[in-house]
């Protein structure tokens, strides 16, 4: 066998062992330890081990073919432990399910064609998560922007959902770890924007499309026919003071030194 298929072989079994074997471990970790093990950082270290550990591992130790090759050992581990998953839980299997629906409505390759597309987004999530843990924390520090408690917004709790099994269940998990790294980015990036920012887009349409997303938009930019004092006086009114700095519409908690400030009795 040439050298450069070894390595490929050598690379999707260890890949597909070590990942199968981590997603059973998993599958009961909250039993062993808790409900941390559902939350960040803990499941920061889950995610980065299924994910893209294994592609660097095996593209230091074997060159490029390492890449590929690892992405292999992924699928068939996610694609065993789907059935074996589904094996162990022969009554949810046999009942209603979200992908016998889908299957039945667009069809079973439509279906798994699109959830593997949505793979090629993982890389993009995960430098999202990276600006969340190493580059958003001198913000508070510099600027006093509030600091975010992120075991809040990652974690999984769709394990809990009864039925929900095998196939449905680690795609549900993959949406519930990603929808909590968008929504603490984006929750991050309107103190950013309503700080620097704080004026409306020229685009009428924009405004209306981004205004869930950022409701300061609405809650107190400048109009685009204003002008730069009033652009200072929105800021004189919501950062004048010495609180933390936050998007306009955020609910800031009264914190000394980090720590929530339990609020008094009228």
């Amino acid at each position: 066998m040439p050298p450069i298929l070894l390595h490929a072989l050598i690379v999707v079994v260890t890949t597909y062992v070590s990942v199968l074997v981590l997603s059973m471990f998993l599958t009961y970790a909250a039993r062993i330890l808790g409900e941390r093990a559902t939350r960040a950082p803990l499941l920061d270290l889950w995610v980065a081990l299924m994910t893209w550990v294994p592609w660097v591992i095996a593209g230091w130790r074997f060159g490029w073919i390492g890449w590929p090759a690892a992405i292999v050992g992924q699928m068939g581990a996610l694609y065993s432990w789907c059935f074996i998953h589904e094996q162990m839980n022969k009554q949810a299997l046999n009942g209603p399910r979200i992908v016998k629906f889908i299957n039945r409505r667009i069809g079973r390759l439509h279906n798994h064609l699109a959830l593997w597309v949505t793979l090629v987004a993982l890389p993009a999530f995960w430098s999202i998560r990276f600006a969340e843990m190493f580059v958003y924390w001198t913000l508070p520090l510099l600027l006093k922007f509030p600091k975010y408690k992120q075991s809040e917004w990652i974690n999984v709790s769709r394990q809990k959902f009864d039925g929900l099994i095998g196939h449905d269940l680690i795609w549900c998990l993959y949406c519930d770890w990603m929808t909590g790294v968008y929504s603490l980015g984006a929750e991050m990036l309107r103190n950013v924007e309503s700080f620097w920012c704080p004026i409306r887009f020229y685009d009428g349409k924009k405004c209306d499309n981004c205004k869930i997303d950022f409701p300061d938009i609405e809650g107190g930019w400048v109009n685009r026919d204003g002008t730069m004092a009033d652009v200072e006086k929105v800021m004189e009114e919501k950062y004048g003071g010495e609180g933390d700095r936050a998007w306009f519409g955020h609910p800031v908690r009264l914190t000394v030194k980090g720590q929530d400030v339990p609020k008094q009795r009228e």
